[in-house]
C-alpha cells in the first residue's frame, strides 16, 4: 500500500510540474501556490482516508525518478491487478511520456474493470487512437465511444471522438450530426471553432453549412420547451435517501418509443427542489428533437452509478406523459416511481 501511495504521489507531482512549467516562468508565485495547495489537499485527504503510518521512511523508500515511480506502480499493480484507478494512473503517465502502446494496454486493463464508466471508456478509446500510427479510432474504440454515450448522453469527449471516427471512415454527414449537439454544451469560443469543423464535414457530404447563430433561439425550437419541477418524495425514509452529490437525470423521451432521451439535463440531488426548462438545446440526438414531438414522457432519476442508463438501486419518479406544448410546469417526484 505504501509503495502504491508513494508512486501515485510522485507521478502526480511530476506530471503537475510539467503542466505548470509555463507558470513557473511567467508567474512563479502562482505556480508555487498551486503546488502547495495540491500538497495540502492531498495530505489532508490521505490523513482522512489512508494509512499515514505507511508513509514512514522505514516503511518504503520514495522513488526519485519518473521511471522508478512507474516501476513501483507496476509492481503494486502486479500485486493488486484489480486496482482500476492504478491502471488509469499508469495509462495517463505512460501517455504523457509518449509510450502510447503501453498506455493503451494500461487503459484496456482499467476499462475491463470499469466497463460501465463513461470516462474510462473514453480514455481507453482515445488511447487506441494515440497508439495507431495513423491516429485512427478502430472498431473497438468506436464500440467503446458508442457505449459511453449510451451510459451518459452528455459525455462531450465521447461525442467528439465518435464524430472524429465517423469522419475518418468517410461518413462526413454522420460526423456532423454527431457533433451538432455539442454546440449547446460548450462556450461561445469553442462553439465557433466546432461550427467550423461541422460545416467542413457538411461540405464534404454535399450539405449546406449551419445557419449562423442568433442571439435569440428560433421560435420553432422553443415551441415545445417544457418546464419541469423536480422534488424528492418527503415520505422517503431517511435511510433510503441518496447523498446530496448523487446524480439526477431529468429526461424527456418519446412515449412508447426507444429509451434514448430526446432531451436530458444532469444535476445533483442537493439542488432539489429544482425547476428547469427542457428544450432542443438539451437534445443528445440531432435527428430527434423535442420541438418535433406532440407528446412526451418525462421522468427524473437518481442514478446510483452516476450513469444515464437505468440500473439497480436507482430512484425514479413516476413517468408523466404530457401533451405539447405544455403551458404549466410538470412536477416529478423522485421516489414515487418504480424502482
Amino acid at each position: 500500500m505504501a509503495g502504491f501511495v508513494i508512486a501515485a504521489a510522485v507521478l502526480t507531482l511530476l506530471v503537475l510540474g510539467g503542466a505548470l512549467w509555463p507558470l513557473w516562468r511567467g508567474a512563479p508565485k502562482l505556480a508555487v501556490g498551486l503546488v502547495v495547495a495540491l500538497g495540502v489537499c492531498a495530505f489532508a485527504l490521505y490523513r482522512l482516508l489512508g494509512t499515514p503510518a505507511a508513509l514512514a521512511p522505514q516503511a518504503s523508500q520514495a522513488p526519485t525518478t519518473m521511471e522508478d515511480a512507474i516501476a513501483l506502480l507496476k509492481e503494486q499493480l502486479r500485486r493488486d491487478p484489480q486496482a482500476a484507478e492504478g491502471w488509469q494512473l499508469l495509462g495517463r503517465t505512460l501517455a504523457a511520456q509518449g509510450k502510447a502502446v503501453e498506455a493503451r494496454e494500461a487503459f484496456a486493463r482499467a476499462v475491463a474493470l470499469l466497463p460501465e464508466d463513461a470516462n474510462a471508456l473514453v480514455e481507453a478509446a482515445q488511447s487506441r487512437s494515440l497508439a495507431d500510427p495513423q491516429r485512427r479510432l478502430d472498431d473497438q474504440a468506436v464500440t467503446m465511444l458508442e457505449h459511453a454515450l449510451r451510459i451518459d448522453p452528455t459525455q462531450q469527449r465521447a461525442r467528439w471522438f465518435l464524430g472524429v471516427a465517423q469522419r475518418q471512415r468517410g461518413a462526413a454527414a454522420q460526423a456532423a450530426a454527431t457533433w451538432e449537439p455539442l454546440l449547446a454544451q460548450v462556450d461561445t469560443a469553442t462553439a465557433n471553432s466546432l461550427r467550423e469543423q461541422i460545416n467542413a464535414a457538411r461540405a464534404e457530404a454535399g450539405q449546406p453549412p449551419l445557419s449562423a447563430p442568433t442571439s435569440a433561439p428560433a421560435a420553432a425550437e422553443e415551441a415545445n420547451a417544457v418546464r419541469v419541477r423536480v422534488t424528492l418524495d418527503p415520505a422517503l425514509p431517511a435511510a433510503a435517501r441518496p447523498p446530496a452529490d448523487a446524480t439526477v437525470f431529468v429526461i424527456a423521451r418519446m412515449p412508447d418509443g426507444p429509451p434514448m432521451p430526446v432531451a436530458v439535463q444532469k444535476h445533483t440531488l442537493g439542488q432539489l427542489p429544482l425547476e428547469i426548462r427542457l428544450s432542443d438545446a438539451d437534445s443528445p440526438m440531432p435527428t430527434q428533437k423535442l420541438s418535433a414531438l406532440r407528446e412526451v414522457e418525462l421522468i427524473a432519476r437518481v442514478s446510483a452509478s452516476g450513469n444515464a442508463q437505468r440500473s439497480a438501486g436507482d430512484l425514479e419518479s413516476a413517468p408523466v406523459r404530457v401533451r405539447l406544448p405544455a403551458q404549466a410546469p410538470v412536477t416529478l417526484v423522485i421516489g414515487s416511481g418504480a424502482r
